[in-house]
């Protein structure tokens, strides 16, 4: 579909990004297959190509700037948003997506090898029971942000970075509860065409 093509080219150059045509058009070959497999998977919502784009695809896009350098893990990846958007954009980057659904691992296993993404490594377990540790762990519509950091510091190598995307603000009192241990850092995301708040927040451990 032409106008999808020409969202996603507006949306990265609005987003800054460098994307080759290659890259775009494997964002939009993942869009997709995710679409079709959910009819048989049950992966989102959102059935409109066009909203799944600018609420998928294009959001997980608008994250990219502000990641630190470094591998990463992306928990409760679903159907690996954002770990596969992340690995298409960025190949020399590791990006391991978890999730303890086996479907969602399953495809995430399938749309990696036909798009031929080697740098993802899919998976199907509970954080708890993963044990590798990473640069850079990420979360979407996860739970709260303190349930997230709770189960991401063990898997945060030192020095790294703790990324989470929320719509909304954390509350006063969920940054409170974090401040004492965390450096946090709250980027506010402007996503093309989305008309939702979305908001990065970073933490870094205070005693690295």
């Amino acid at each position: 579909m032409p106008l999808l093509a020409d969202i996603l080219a507006q949306a990265v150059q609005e987003l800054g990004l460098t994307l080759s045509q290659t890259q775009q058009r494997t964002l939009l070959l993942y869009l997709d297959q995710l679409l079709l497999w959910n009819k048989a998977y049950n992966l989102t919502a959102i059935t409109d190509p066009v909203e799944a784009l600018i609420k998928h695809v294009i959001d997980c896009l608008a994250i990219i700037p502000h990641l630190p350098q470094g591998s990463l893990l992306d928990i409760g990846t679903g159907a690996g948003l954002p770990a596969v958007i992340i690995a298409i954009c960025q190949p020399e980057r590791s990006c391991t997506a978890l999730d303890s659904n086996q479907k969602k691992i399953r495809f995430i296993k399938q749309i990696s090898s036909e798009l031929g993404l080697s740098n993802v490594q899919p998976i199907a377990a509970r954080i708890e029971a993963h044990e590798t540790t990473y640069e850079v762990v990420t979360s979407r519509a996860f739970a709260s942000l303190t349930d997230f950091v709770e189960v991401a510091q063990p898997r945060l190598a030192n020095g790294g970075r703790l990324c989470a995307m929320k719509g909304k603000t954390p509350t006063d009192d969920e940054l409170q509860v974090l401040e004492e241990k965390w450096q946090i850092k709250t980027i506010i995301l402007d996503v093309p065409r989305l008309h939702d708040s979305r908001h990065l927040i970073e933490l870094s451990a205070k005693n690295d």
